[in-house]
C-alpha cells in the first residue's frame, strides 16, 4: 500500500547525496558553501580555524580541526528550492574508507570533486568505482579555479579516460588561475563575472551569451590569448555535444561537470541549482531476498550505515543514523528490529547540521535521522513498523594494522574496555578475540595508521585514558569460507583462529606469503577480504 499524498508529496522532495574527493580538493570548503546557499549558516570558515577564521562547521571532532581534515563522516540537512537536502560530507583520508562506503550505501547521488590543478586521483578513482558498482549517479565538480590548472578540455579528457565515463560541460570557465573571470552556464546560457578581490561575494553580473552569435563578447571580459582559447574551446564543444540526456544520468553513463571555486564561492550556486533540478530522489532500495522496497510505501523502513558515540560528551550519548528508505517517520513510533527479532520505541530522534542538533518530530523516505541509541543498534541493522525488511548487507573490510592496548591505570582498565567497545561499534576500529586470551584483552585492527591516531586522540580527550599501543606483527586478515559462504571453523596446518565482533571465526597472518600457504594448504577454502555484518 502506497503512502498518502501528502506523504508521498514529501518524499518526492528528498534528495540526498554525498560529496566524495582524494584528500585536499576541497570537499570540506564545498560543504560550507552549500551550507550557506542553503541558509544554515551566514558566515563560512576555512577547514582549518587559523587565526582570525571561524572553523568548518562540518568538521566537528577535536582532532578534525586539529589537523585539517575530515576523519569521520557528516551529516547535514537543509532546504533549497523548496527541496530538502541531506549532505553527507565523508573522509577523504583512504585510511577511512569503509566509513565512506558506508555513507554511499545511505545516498542517492554523488558530487565527484575534482582538483583543476591535480586532475583525477587515486582515490577519487576507488570511490568512483564504489558509486559505479551501485549505479549512483554522480555530477562532477571541477575545484579551485582560482589556481593555476590544466586547461579544462585536457581535464575533460582525463576524466573520461581514466573513470571511463563520459562527462557533459554543464558550465565552462573563462580563464583559469589569474586569468579566470568567471563560468559559462551552457544551459541558461549566461556568463557570470565574478570579482576575484572579494571573497563570498554574491553581487556577480551576469550577461547573455549565445556562442553562436556573442562571441565578440569574450574579447571585452578576458585577454586576447585566452579570449581567443575559449573561443576555439566553446566552438568544440557546442558542435560536439547533444543536448544533456536525463536518462544517460540517471543510470550513470555520463556526468554532468560544473567548473568553479569553493573557497572563492564561485560556480557552487549553479551547481546547486543545476543539482536541484537533476538530482534523482529516494530510489527503491534492494533487499536480500532479491526484492526492492518502494521509497513511496506507507510501510516505514530504513537501516543504520553509522554509529557515532559522544557527539555530546557531556551525556556519553550514541547516536545511530538511520536512511528512511520508505514511508514516514514520527518520533516515539515503535518498529521491528530485524537482528534483535523484536520491537524497539524510537523515542528521541535528531537532524544535523554537523555536532549541532535538533529535535525532529517527523521525517520521510530519503531523510536521514539521527536515533539516540542505548546499545541496541549495530551498523546495518533493518528496522521497519511492519513485519520484517532485510536490505543489502553492509560488508566489513580486512584490515591491515594490529595491535593491542594497555592502560597506564590498571584501575581503569574496565573503563578502557568499555570505550573500546564503544568505538569499535561505530566501525572506527575492529576488535578480534584471541581464543588463549580472551575478550579482556582484544587485538585491535585498522585499515591504516590514522585509525589509530584517532582512537589514542579519542581515548585521551573523550575518556581521559592514558593508554599505550603494543603493536603486533600481523599484516594480514581473512575470513575463511566454504564455496556457498559458510564460516570455516578448522584449516588445514598450524593457524589460530580468532574471532571477530560477530563471532566470526578469522586468521591473522604476518604477511602473503603465509596467506598464499595457507591458501595450498586448505584449496577448498576461500580466504574473503571482507565479510556482511551479522544480522
Amino acid at each position: 500500500m502506497l503512502s498518502t499524498p501528502a506523504v508521498q508529496k514529501e518524499i518526492q522532495r528528498r534528495r540526498t547525496f554525498a560529496i566524495i574527493s582524494h584528500p585536499d580538493a576541497g570537499k570540506t570548503t564545498l560543504t560550507e558553501k552549500l551550507l550557506f546557499h542553503g541558509g544554515v549558516i551566514h558566515t563560512t570558515g576555512e577547514v582549518k580555524g587559523k587565526s582570525g577564521t571561524k572553523a568548518v562547521t562540518s568538521d566537528w571532532m577535536e582532532l578534525e580541526r586539529q589537523k585539517g581534515i575530515s576523519i569521520t563522516s557528516s551529516v547535514m540537512t537543509f532546504d533549497y528550492n523548496e527541496l530538502r537536502v541531506n549532505l553527507l560530507d565523508t573522509p577523504g583520508h583512504k585510511d577511512f574508507s569503509e566509513d565512506t562506503y558506508r555513507v554511499l550505501m545511505a545516498v542517492d547521488s554523488a558530487c565527484m570533486l575534482i582538483d583543476v590543478a591535480k586532475g583525477v586521483e587515486e582515490r577519487t578513482k576507488r570511490l568512483y568505482e564504489v558509486c559505479r558498482y551501485r549505479q549512483v549517479p554522480i555530477f562532477t565538480f571541477v575545484n579551485k579555479l582560482d589556481r593555476e590548472g590544466k586547461d579544462p578540455l585536457t581535464l575533460i579528457d582525463e576524466i573520461e579516460k581514466t573513470l571511463g565515463m563520459q562527462c557533459y560541460p554543464v558550465t565552462w570557465p573563462l580563464g583559469i588561475g589569474q586569468r579566470f573571470k568567471g563560468i559559462f552556464n551552457r544551459i541558461t546560457k549566461e556568463i557570470i563575472i565574478y570579482d576575484q578581490r572579494r571573497e563570498d561575494v554574491l553581487d556577480f553580473q551576469v550577461i547573455p551569451f549565445d556562442p553562436a552569435t556573442d562571441m565578440a563578447k569574450l574579447d571585452g571580459i578576458l585577454d586576447a590569448e585566452s579570449a581567443e582559447q575559449v573561443k576555439s574551446e566553446l566552438e568544440l564543444i557546442e558542435g560536439a555535444l547533444p543536448p544533456f540526456d536525463v536518462q544517460a544520468f540517471l543510470s550513470g553513463e555520463i556526468s554532468p561537470v560544473t567548473f568553479g571555486s569553493a573557497k572563492q564561492n564561485f560556480g557552487v550556486d549553479i551547481f546547486l541549482n543545476f543539482f536541484s533540478k537533476y538530482a534523482p530522489g529516494p530510489q527503491p532500495r534492494k533487499t536480500r531476498d532479491g526484492g526492492e522496497v518502494d521509497p513511496l510505501d506507507a510501510n516505514f523502513t530504513g537501516f543504520v550505515f553509522k554509529i557515532q558515540a559522544n557527539m555530546d560528551r557531556r551525556h556519553r550519548d550514541r547516536v545511530a543514523f538511520l536512511r528512511i528508505c520508505s514511508g514516514r517517520f514520527e518520533r516515539g513510533m515503535k518498529v521491528q528490529h530485524a537482528r534483535l527479532g523484536r520491537e524497539l520505541r524510537l523515542a528521541y530522534s535528531n537532524q544535523f547540521v554537523a555536532a549541532e542538533r535538533e529535535t525532529v518530530d517527523e521525517a520521510f523516505a530519503g531523510d536521514i535521522v539521527g536515533v539516540n541509541d542505548t546499545g541496541n543498534f549495530a551498523i546495518g541493522d533493518c528496522v521497519s513498523s511492519h513485519g520484517r525488511v532485510l536490505f543489502e548487507d553492509i560488508p566489513k573490510f580486512a584490515p591491515e594494522l594490529f595491535a593491542r592496548l594497555s592502560v597506564r591505570d590498571a584501575l581503569k582498565r574496565t573503563k578502557m574496555q568499555e570505550a573500546i567497545r564503544h568505538i569499535s561499534e561505530e566501525g572506527a576500529i575492529q576488535v578480534l578475540i584471541d581464543p588463549l586470551v580472551g575478550p579482556q584483552d582484544p587485538i585491535l585492527g585498522a585499515v591504516g595508521e590514522l585509525q589509530f591516531e584517532v582512537l589514542l586522540h579519542r581515548l585521551q580527550d573523550e575518556y581521559n585514558l592514558d593508554v599505550k599501543l603494543n603493536r603486533l606483527p600481523f599484516s594480514v586478515a581473512r575470513w575463511p569460507r566454504t564455496a556457498d559462504g559458510k564460516a570455516v571453523e578448522n584449516l588445514k596446518g598450524q593457524f589460530t583462529m580468532y574471532r571477530d565482533s560477530n563471532d566470526q571465526p578469522v586468521i591473522l597472518l604476518a604477511q602473503e606469503w603465509d596467506l598464499n600457504w595457507a591458501q595450498r594448504e586448505n584449496p577448498a577454502v576461500e580466504f574473503q577480504t571482507s565479510i556482511t555484518r551479522a544480522r
